[in-house]
């Protein structure tokens, strides 16, 4: 009986196949949000970071300068020096506010320099998973059909009689 096979059911490919669409759906979902978090991520950083600094220094600066007027007109008016410290006080945490908010500025403009090159090498590993995902999976599904198809024939063929001699 060495050229029989003892194909009692074809369960496990039907099994495997069914887990294998799951996985393959999943996979492409999954590829899917990480490459719009990419691109998301991209915009957020060239766009709204930037335009968010942008309004940030000119908040910050007409801050400065309202500062800078009231430690004048404390001035102009005799104010005595502790308030004028007060006045100092607020114009040095101005300063500061401007200065934080024009280095992120600076950190933002290079990240967006720099997140394309960092970013697409990823999205070609992502795009190569990509090609297997729609490519490579669609036949390998193909193929296990196919193989059951063919098991489930082999199953259903008659069982040739053992005492019998092949007919020439």
């Amino acid at each position: 009986m060495a050229d029989q096979a003892k194909v009692l059911s074809t369960d496990a490919l039907e099994a495997f196949r069914g887990s294998l669409i799951t996985f393959i759906t999943k996979a492409r979902r999954s590829l899917d949000d990480s490459i719009d978090q990419v691109r998301q991520t991209r915009m957020w950083l060239q766009n709204d970071q930037r335009i968010y600094c942008e309004g940030e220094i000119r908040r910050r600066t007409k801050t400065l300068e309202q500062a800078e007027d009231e430690l004048k007109t404390a001035q102009y008016g005799g104010k005595s020096e502790a308030a004028m410290v007060v006045y100092r006080g607020k114009i040095r945490k101005a300063k500061q506010d401007v200065e934080e908010i024009q280095n992120k500025l600076q950190l933002v403009k290079r990240w967006s320099q720099v997140y394309d090159n960092r970013a697409e090498p990823m999205i070609k590993k992502m795009e190569s998973l990509r090609q297997v995902l729609e490519g490579d999976m669609p036949k390998a599904l193909n193929y296990l059909t196919q193989v059951r198809d063919t098991l489930e024939e082999y199953l259903h063929m008659p069982v040739p009689d053992q005492g019998s001699t092949p007919s020439s």
